[in-house]
């Protein structure tokens, strides 16, 4: 049995980990921390979690846990692996990795030196559909391919939200365009170069939409976006041009909402689906497999590294700097 603890009464938390665990034979959550105990207590009521610590440095202290859930701010992931890997916890952590590709190198140093696990939540990955898709592209069927593109936008006006926080290592580049960044990452099953990037910011420094251009393999392009309030309220979309055919994914990013993967090739058009077993299920088997049985994950550290690298030149290309850890 895995047991996990709670670095934050995140909002992520019950759909990312809570409820998952609930369906699982191999996970449970034992434990919460806070910065507030009182907030960290009502959550542990509410959701049946048997131990609530005074704080992350107790949490991560306690014998009894296997494995820390760290959806804390973005510019407090690094540390906070950091410091459950020095205590000897596997870690499961939210995307992004880290603030940035030299903090995400010096986590990933740090897991290899520990032996535990270490994995970043893109839970997407973990679904079926994306799995499919992968294995179309490498397939051959689409023929040569000629183009990606992905999109990651929704409405988040509220611009006192943490990930509009530049102290927190917010932007719209880093709690959404991580995901096309590593969708299109994924599909091409290489590193791109970051040909330009242009940014909409909501104050200095802090954007509140990105749109990049990448390269893969020197031949083809990839066009990544993202938004967090811009005219695009809500796309969550990637398509693959390819001399043979088109591949398109509506809402690989939560398929168990709604989704779609459609082929078109020869003139003929296929649709598959697949089932609605939450996103968050599927990695949540693959983080319990990799600590209990060894068996590798497909969001390591090293990925995480790649990703957080492209990320940081995405910003440097739209002429802003890239994100810095939370003092």
């Amino acid at each position: 049995m895995l047991r996990i603890g709670i670095l934050g009464a995140a909002r992520i938390a019950p759909a990312a980990l809570i409820s998952p665990a609930k369906t699982s034979p191999e996970v449970q959550v034992t434990a919460v921390a806070a910065r507030d105990t009182a907030k960290a207590h009502e959550f542990a009521a509410k959701h049946d979690i048997p131990t609530v610590h005074d704080g992350y440095d107790e949490l991560i202290a306690d014998p009894s846990i296997d494995a820390v859930y760290n959806p804390l701010p973005n510019g407090l992931h690094g540390r906070w692996t950091m410091a459950a890997l020095a205590a000897g916890k596997h870690v499961l952590c939210e995307k992004p990795f880290t603030a940035n590709v030299v903090e995400a190198q010096a986590v990933a140093d740090a897991a290899e030196s520990s032996g535990l696990v270490v994995m970043e939540a893109f839970h997407y990955r973990y679904h079926p559909m994306v799995k499919r898709a992968v294995e179309i592209m490498r397939s051959g069927e689409l023929g040569t391919i000629e183009r990606i593109d992905a999109a990651l936008a929704f409405p988040l006006p509220k611009f006192s939200d943490i990930r509009y926080n530049l102290s927190l290592a917010g932007g719209a580049q880093m709690d959404a365009g991580c995901y096309p960044v590593h969708l299109v990452r994924s599909l091409a099953g290489s590193e791109p170069e970051v040909m330009s990037a242009k940014a909409k910011l909501h104050k200095p420094n802090v954007d509140r939409a990105m749109q990049a251009e990448l390269v893969f393999d020197g031949t083809y392009p990839a066009n990544v976006s993202c938004s967090m309030w811009s005219s695009s309220l809500l796309r969550v979309s990637a398509s693959v041009y390819g001399s043979a055919g088109l591949l398109s994914l509506t809402n690989p990013i939560a398929p168990q909402v709604w989704h779609r993967l459609t082929v078109v090739t020869d003139g003929h058009k296929r649709v598959e689906r697949f089932d609605k077993r939450p996103t968050y299920a599927y990695q949540l088997d693959a983080f319990a497999a990799a600590v209990l049985r060894d068996e590798p994950t497909l969001t390591p550290p090293a990925d995480s590294v790649a990703n957080m690298a492209v990320i940081d030149k995405i910003y440097i290309a739209a002429g802003l700097k890239p994100r810095s850890p939370t003092e």
